[in-house]
C-alpha cells in the first residue's frame, strides 16, 4: 500500500505503498488512461505503488479463507520464463520471469534469499500477501484473503512474515480515494502492521495504533523495523524493535515520508519525500491529508542515519522518485522514476550515488520498471514490471542477473 503509483505511481503503492506504495498495475493503468507509476507507496510505500498467479487472489475475496488457500496451492504454477533484456539495459542479463497475469509487486527476499513474499491481485479484487520460490514455484497465500495488505517482509529466520492489512477493520476492499481530487493515495487509518507465520495462518497484531501504519521493512542486521505512519497527523518515517516496541519517530517536515528501507549495514534509511514548498502548496497538502489523501506526483528521495540525523536530499528532479533500495556496496541506490519522460507516465529502473551524483538508467521498457531488490551479492536484482505482459496493465515480477 499503500505500500505500496500506477505507473505513476507505483508508489501507491508503492505508497501503500510501500507503497502506498503506486502500484505497478495501478500505475499501468492510469498511465494508459490517465497517467502511471508502480506501489510506498504508499506508503511509498506507496504511496508510492502487486500481482499473482491470481485465479487465487481473485477467489481469496469471495471465498473463505481456507478455500482461498487451497485454490492459490492447489493451482499449477507457470513455468517461468526466459525475458531478453531489452536494448540499452546493459546491467541485465538472464532475465526470468515468475509470475504471469494480474498485478504482482513488491516482491522482497526472505534472509536466506531462497523465497520471495509479494503482494499480487487480478481483476477487481485487492492485494493479498504471497510467497514463492526464486524459480516463481509453490506459490502460497500467506495472508487472510480479507481487506486490503500492502508491504510484506520476512522477519530474521524466515519463519515470520510482516505485512499491513485494513483486514481487521473490513473484510472487503475499502473505498478508494477519491480521484475527483486528481491522482492520490489513500493512507488508509485501517492499516495496520501484522505478523503471521510464513506458512500462512492467523495473523497477529504487531504495530497498532490510531491512524495509518504501514510500508514496513527490516534491517539487514535484523534488529529493527523502518515505517510508515500518521499516528502523529503528517506521514512520517518511524522505528522500531522487531517485537514493535520502542516506536520512535524519525522524520519531521510538513509533508509525507515514507517507502523507508536500511542500507546493507542497517546504517542509514532511504526514503520518498514529498514536502510541500511555499504557502499554496503547504494549504494544498494540509486540505488533503485531513482526508487521508497524498498527491505523489513529485517525490524525492532522501537518505538519513538511522537514528533520523543527517537528513540528506539526493534528488532534486521534481518527478516521481519511489521504491529505493541501497546497492549491496552501500554507495548506490537504485530506484524508480519517471525523470525522462516528459509526459510523467514512463516510470523506469535508475542509478544514484548516495551523494546525488552519477545517475544512470538501468531500465529502458516503454511502461513500468519498479521495486527493485538487490540480493546480498548483488549479483541478482528483483524487480516487478509491465514487459512482456499478455493484459494492458498486468504487473509481474522479475530477477536478472546483475552486471556491474
Amino acid at each position: 500500500m499503500v505500500g505500496s503509483i500506477r505507473p505513476l505511481l507505483a508508489l501507491s503503492l508503492a505508497l501503500v505503498a510501500c507503497d502506498s506504495t503506486p502500484k505497478p498495475g495501478d500505475a499501468s493503468k492510469d498511465a494508459k488512461g490517465d497517467a502511471k507509476a508502480a506501489k510506498t507507496g504508499g506508503e511509498a510505500k506507496t504511496d508510492a505503488a502487486a500481482k499473482t498467479d491470481a485465479d487465487a487472489e481473485t477467489d481469496a475475496a469471495a471465498k473463505t479463507d481456507a478455500d482461498a488457500e487451497t485454490d492459490a496451492t492447489a493451482k499449477t504454477d507457470a513455468d517461468a520464463k526466459t525475458v531478453t533484456p531489452l536494448p540499452g539495459e546493459s546491467h541485465l542479463a538472464s532475465i526470468t520471469q515468475l509470475t504471469f497475469g494480474g498485478e504482482n509487486a513488491e516482491a522482497y527476499l526472505s534472509f536466506d534469499e531462497s523465497q520471495l513474499v509479494f503482494q499480487a491481485h487480478e481483476g477487481e479484487g485487492c492485494d493479498q500477501i504471497f510467497t514463492m520460490g526464486l524459480d516463481g514455484s509453490n506459490k502460497k497465500l500467506v495472508s487472510t484473503g480479507k481487506g486490503r495488505t500492502t508491504c510484506s517482509y520476512f522477519l530474521p529466520g524466515d519463519q515470520k512474515i510482516l505485512y499491513a492489512s485494513t483486514h481487521a477493520a473490513d473484510d472487503g476492499c475499502l473505498a478508494p480515494p477519491d480521484r475527483s481530487k486528481g491522482y492520490v493515495w489513500k493512507l488508509y487509518d485501517e492499516f495496520d502492521i501484522y505478523l503471521v507465520d510464513a506458512g500462512g495462518g492467523e495473523p497477529t497484531p504487531l504495530i497498532t495504533g490510531d491512524g495509518y501504519d504501514a510500508e514496513a521493512t527490516i534491517s539487514p542486521k535484523g534488529d529493527k523495523i523502518v515505517f510508515t505512519s500518521t499516528r502523529d497527523g503528517d506521514p512520517e518515517v518511524y522505528l522500531a524493535n522487531l517485537d514493535g516496541s520502542g516506536i520512535t519517530r524519525l522524520t519531521n517536515a510538513p509533508g509525507y515520508d515514507g517507502g523507508p528501507f536500511f542500507s546493507p549495514d542497517g546504517s542509514k534509511i532511504v526514503y520518498r519525500a514529498n514536502h510541500p514548498e511555499g504557502e499554496d502548496e503547504l494549504a494544498k497538502y494540509e486540505e488533503l491529508r485531513k482526508e487521508g489523501l497524498v498527491r505523489p506526483t513529485r517525490l524525492e528521495l532522501f537518505v538519513m542515519n538511522a537514528d533520523g540525523s543527517e537528513q540528506t536530499q539526493i534528488t532534486k528532479n521534481g518527478k516521481a522518485n519511489f521504491a529505493p533500495y541501497f546497492h549491496p556496496d552501500g554507495q548506490r541506490i537504485i530506484f524508480s522514476s519517471n525523470v525522462n519522460d516528459e509526459q510523467g507516465r514512463n516510470f523506469d529502473l535508475y542509478m544514484i550515488g548516495v551523494d546525488g551524483e552519477g545517475l544512470e538508467q538501468i531500465t529502458f521498457a516503454d511502461e513500468f520498471d519498479g521495486f527493485p531488490m538487490f540480493t546480498r551479492d548483488g549479483k541478482r536484482l528483483v524487480f516487478a514490471s509491465n514487459r512482456n505482459h499478455v493484459e494492458e496493465g498486468d504487473t509481474n515480477v522479475f530477477i536478472a542477473e546483475w552486471k556491474d
